[in-house]
Order: C-alpha cells, then sequence, then structure tokens
C-alpha cells in the first residue's frame, strides 16, 4: 500500500515536501484508486533527499529534521 503524501501517522508534512499528484488539475475520483507511485522530492535539491542527506517522504520528513518547515 502506498503511503499518501497528506499525513504520515498524524504528522503535518512538510512544506517543501513534492510529488507529481500536487500538479495533477483534476477532481479526485472516489472510483479510482489512488494512483500515487510513492515518488517524493524536496524542494530545497530536487531529488529524492533533501538537504541533510536523508530521504523526502511523508514519513521521514518530521520537524526533527532541520531542513524540515511547517506547512
Amino acid at each position: 500500500m502506498a503511503r499518501t503524501a497528506d499525513t504520515a501517522a498524524g504528522r503535518e508534512r512538510c512544506r517543501c515536501l513534492r510529488w507529481k499528484g500536487m500538479f495533477l488539475e483534476t477532481e479526485r475520483d472516489p472510483l479510482v484508486p489512488n494512483p500515487s507511485d510513492g515518488l517524493f522530492w524536496c524542494v530545497h535539491t530536487m531529488n529524492c533527499l533533501g538537504p541533510d542527506g536523508g530521504v523526502a517522504d511523508p514519513a521521514d520528513c518530521t520537524p526533527e529534521r532541520s531542513c524540515y518547515e511547517k506547512l
């Protein structure tokens, strides 16, 4: 099961976390399964790793990281 980017274990996501679903300009169809491929990137580095070398992912981009920016 793919993780969603909205929250990870009830935490707010970092405002620098991006995923391609953010750029879809269509309404969500409840009959279609979530197309999330689980690929995320950080706006600081523009790749899958944050500036601290950690993975850019909803579960890992937490306030404990030095690069975290609250929404």
